[in-house]
């Protein structure tokens, strides 16, 4: 088979790059234990433990199978929490593939230039409010326009399914002033974000603290998982302790926590400094390649995720994201993949470098660019 530069990742999980031998060791240790046990185990304990140490908003937390399941659960307690049934969610913004989220969600979504999907009922969409992402104003006038009846407020705190979109300055601090005013929750969907832009995630990168977290994809090292925790009052209404229900019968399974264990053992301080050293290099060698093509690109990177938009200026929001040039960037992804460097295939998906990631890879890709960024001219 053919060997590629990969910065797809599995989509985010592999920050250690793939078949990392800690990860591997971890997990073929917890299968000689026995698989699927249905009770809590103590790579469980342990895993909690490392994602409350580095995230101080998480006073408690639950793990799921994914992080559909994670970012269902959490407004579920949210819902139970408030009273209230609405939830604002930004446009592009992928939350899993719950009904009720699938309202304009982005990434594959976006490619297809499908609104949502078939099979929602417009009841379930309904409870959905969607507001463009960095603008402050709309939150509040949707605060205004449903008083007492909007739950919470989730947000990816970069965007990361429209092509990765930072958070303007102070919006995610606005976010935090407007939901509290307003006696709503504010819900970090960090399942991308989470031990990707360093140990504490976006929440701490940027120094907001939300009420309730989801995680996924790093914390299971590759293999399946979810988690979600926050404030010790609002995880008390899950059961057995409250009247919030959630379960899994693969919940917490030993070999995700043995995964998600091994990899956060490796990813220390000094390795994030040296990923965003990497990813620096690319972005400037990418640069510096479309200049010399004549293609007009606008490179947008926080930490090691970043997205190649073919358009002028970097988009604030999905509405702008999606005016790129689609033709030219799929002309510039089949020129990357015939020379060996996998892409995502969709504009509208954040590139994940990782830690395997070193010098010869990053010459490579640049090298690559140089020819794939003339391609696009088509």
């Amino acid at each position: 088979g053919r060997r590629y530069v990969d910065y797809v990742g599995a989509w985010g999980p592999a920050i250690l790059g793939h078949g990392h031998p800690a990860d591997i060791g971890a997990i073929v240790a917890a299968a000689a234990n026995g698989l699927a046990l249905g009770a809590t185990n103590p790579l469980e304990i342990e895993l909690g433990e490392a994602i409350r140490a580095a995230m101080p908003s998480i006073a408690r937390l639950r793990f799921t199978s994914s992080g559909t399941e994670a970012v269902m659960s959490a407004l579920r307690v949210a819902r139970a929490a408030t009273g209230r049934d609405l939830i604002a969610k930004f446009a592009g913004a992928y939350h899993g593939h719950a009904d009720g989220l699938l309202v304009e969600a982005g990434s594959g979504v976006a490619t297809l230039a499908i609104a949502g999907s078939a099979g929602v009922p417009g009841a379930l969409a309904a409870t959905t409010i969607v507001l463009p992402y960095n603008d402050l104003t709309a939150v509040t006038a949707a605060f205004v326009e449903h008083p007492g009846r909007i739950a919470a407020v989730i947000v990816e705190p970069v965007a990361a399914n429209s092509g990765v979109i930072a958070p303007a300055p102070g919006f995610l601090e606005g976010l935090r002033e407007t939901s509290r005013a307003h006696g709503a929750l504010l819900v970090f969907d960090e399942v991308i974000t989470g031990f990707r832009l360093g140990l504490g995630g976006a929440q701490v990168r940027f120094g907001v603290r939300p009420d309730l977290t989801t995680l996924g994809k790093i914390i299971g090292g590759g293999m399946p998982i979810g988690a979600y925790g926050g404030r010790a009052d609002l995880m008390e209404l899950v059961a057995p302790a409250g009247p919030v229900y959630q379960a899994g019968t693969l919940s917490g399974h030993p070999l995700s926590m043995a995964a998600g264990l091994a990899t956060l053992a490796e990813v220390t301080p000094d390795r994030y400094v040296a990923l965003e050293e990497t990813a620096t290099n690319l972005t400037e060698g990418l640069t510096e390649a479309a200049a010399q093509a004549g293609r007009t690109v606008a490179i947008e990177r926080v930490g090691s995720l970043l997205t190649v938009f073919f358009r002028a200026t970097v988009p604030r929001d999905a509405a702008e994201a999606l005016a790129s040039d689609r033709a030219a960037y799929a002309r510039f992804f089949g020129s990357m993949l015939d020379q060996g460097v996998l892409l995502p295939p969709s504009q509208f998906e954040a590139w994940f470098l990782s830690m395997a990631h070193g010098p010869a890879e990053i010459e490579a890709t640049i090298a690559a660019a140089h020819v794939a960024f003339e391609a696009s001219l088509g």
